[in-house]
């Protein structure tokens, strides 16, 4: 029973030594003074727009892809039998790049092919612009969220030393030590959001040339029915 009682009291002194080691992530950050807050902030600010960009794309891009498989059917029908107005119409009301690229096509027929190539290679440039809206913003939270964590560590680094420097080499490794791996908190701050900004990003160019390729096939479809004897 003593025995018993001494393995209880042993693994209990064990639990309260590892709860006092035990440091949250919210100590860390309020524990490296003032600098390190601000850039803790600052990197939660790029990581909401990094969200927010990512998100908002997706959405629009999905949309954009989306298309019936009949329209360049629908297309080809209408212009076969002469009837360019209901394509028109049926190219308005179908909201997606594919459809306001052969809504350009579509109103320039009787002229030379070059022209309307031109028409739909202009158009397509501003239909990629419109899917790439502030991807770049992303690629720039990408590139900059881990700089900004090492210029906290940096900053921390230099506190820790100066403070060794002004007691004249007397200062306590524990105090440098806890300066100096909460200032390391912010390089890893910075990592998770650079992380998540880049793999957002290259999602996001991905899908993006899935959508530009379809509206390519389209297109060339297009230029292929107009060259179809009648």
């Amino acid at each position: 029973m003593n025995i018993f009682q001494e393995v209880t009291e042993g693994a209990e002194a064990t639990a309260s030594i590892s709860e006092e080691k035990t440091l949250s992530v919210i100590d860390l950050i309020v524990n490296g003074g003032t600098g390190s807050v601000i850039i803790i902030m600052v990197l939660f600010v790029l990581l909401f727009v990094a969200m927010y960009i990512y998100f908002e794309r997706i959405f629009a891009i999905k949309a954009a892809s989306k298309i019936d498989k009949n329209f360049m059917n629908q297309i080809r029908d209408h212009i076969m039998n002469g009837k360019l107005e209901a394509a028109k119409l049926l190219c308005a009301q179908t909201d997606s790049p594919v459809a306001r690229l052969t809504e350009k096509g579509v109103a320039r027929i009787g002229k030379p092919l070059d022209d309307i190539n031109t028409a739909i290679e202009n158009a397509g440039t501003l239909e990629v612009y419109k899917l790439e809206k502030n991807v770049s913003v992303l690629a720039t939270v990408a590139g900059a969220a881990p700089m900004i964590g090492f210029l906290g560590t940096v900053i921390g680094m230099i506190l820790a030393f100066h403070e060794m420097a002004s007691s004249g080499g007397q200062a306590e490794m524990g105090s440098l030590a806890s300066g100096i791996y909460t200032a390391m908190t912010t390089t890893v701050a910075g990592l998770v959001v650079g992380i998540i900004a880049y793999i957002g990003y290259n999602h996001l160019v991905v899908r993006t040339d899935k959508v530009v390729h379809q509206m390519e096939a389209n297109a060339v479809q297009f230029l292929d029915l107009l060259n179809e004897p009648i």
